[in-house]
């Protein structure tokens, strides 16, 4: 039994230097999202991703992910689609709580 244990200990030590080093290079690096539609992830939030959205009329938005769940955090959470699959899409256009404000 003791020898499982250390086993599994030494198993999460090497996956918390994992995820050390990936976040390192995530903070340094600062690689933008390319995505064909608005997209506000449960798993992208504290990242700081920046996204670059394009329209199906070819208009390119590039955005913060973080500053983007911000303004709209009081509207997901009453989102079935956030509750359900947390995540909220669009595929035409950003949401109008966004529009005006600076998105990077």
């Amino acid at each position: 039994m003791d020898n499982i244990n250390v086993n599994q200990i030494n198993n999460n030590n090497n996956n918390n230097k994992k995820k050390e080093i990936m976040k390192n290079v995530n903070e340094n690096d600062t690689k933008v999202l390319k995505s064909k539609r608005f997209v506000v992830r449960m798993s992208l939030i504290g990242k700081n991703q920046i996204i670059e959205f394009t329209n199906k009329k070819g208009k390119t938005y590039t955005y913060n992910h973080d500053k983007v769940y911000e303004v709209m955090k009081s509207k997901l959470e009453t989102l079935d689609c956030w509750s359900k699959y947390k995540s909220y899409t669009a595929t035409n256009n950003i949401p109008m709580s966004v529009r005006d404000i600076e998105l990077v």
